[in-house]
């Protein structure tokens, strides 16, 4: 019986993560202590002796970035990397660049909660957006003005369905290095996890986890590396 093993993980600790600052889209580079995450990581993958067929992350540097230091300890750098804006950080809109503690101040400890964990509720958005380069290639309004988790999770399941699940079909293990909120929609949608209980998901910089799959991507383990 043909198996695959599926190893998602959360980009080191970022510079907004340290400034404890509302991020999304915006392109922040990893701190020192990221850097040395992304190390530990790759360190602990490959005393598991996993080969992967491929690699998929955003196109935010702090998880690109967490890829490439996972791929240099693993001695796989070889492999093909795929980059793509589905697996972009959930954007947060207006809130993108505010201090988490100030919004909090001024609209309260519920209300950021909602707006962080909630799977339908939407951030207060951007009036407009000034395209960055990077997503030309697929055609305007690619970069939305908001998005809540649901929103997020709606644009990432066709990349899932066409370039992941494809993969682990045919036996090849696969690694997917991305941000909290999308690693999140991906979690709901494999660990069937309700609506209503998907703000008690949390996914910590730095710290892999694990799928393996049957031959009909049913999970027959789970654990956190």
């Amino acid at each position: 019986m043909m198996m695959a093993t599926l190893v998602i993980l959360r980009h080191g600790e970022s510079v907004a993560n340290r400034d404890n600052i509302f991020t999304g889209w915006s392109d922040v580079p990893l701190t020192a202590k990221g850097r040395q995450q992304a190390l530990a990581v790759g360190q602990l993958v490959a005393k598991t002796g996993l080969r992967f067929g491929a690699l998929h992350t955003s196109m935010l540097q702090r998880a690109i970035v967490t890829s490439n230091i996972v791929l240099e300890a693993i001695d796989q750098l070889a492999i093909p990397e795929y980059k793509s804006w589905r697996l972009n950080e959930r954007h947060y809109g207006a809130l993108r660049g505010k201090n988490k503690a100030a919004v909090q101040a001024e609209v309260g400890e519920r209300q950021v909660k909602i707006w962080r964990r909630s799977f339908e509720t939407v951030p207060p958005l951007l009036d407009h957006v000034v395209q960055d380069r990077r997503y030309d290639q697929f055609g305007p309004h690619t970069e939305p003005l908001g998005e809540s988790l649901e929103m997020a999770y709606d644009r990432l399941m066709p990349y899932w369905e066409d370039q992941i699940a494809p993969r682990l079909l045919d036996g090849h293990n696969q690694l997917v290095v991305a941000h909290g909120s999308t690693l999140r929609a991906l979690i709901k949608y494999l660990d069937r996890v309700p609506d209503a209980d998907i703000s008690q998901v949390e996914v910590a910089n730095g710290e892999p986890i694990r799928y393996d799959f049957d031959d009909r991507l049913r999970i027959k383990r789970k654990l956190i590396l």
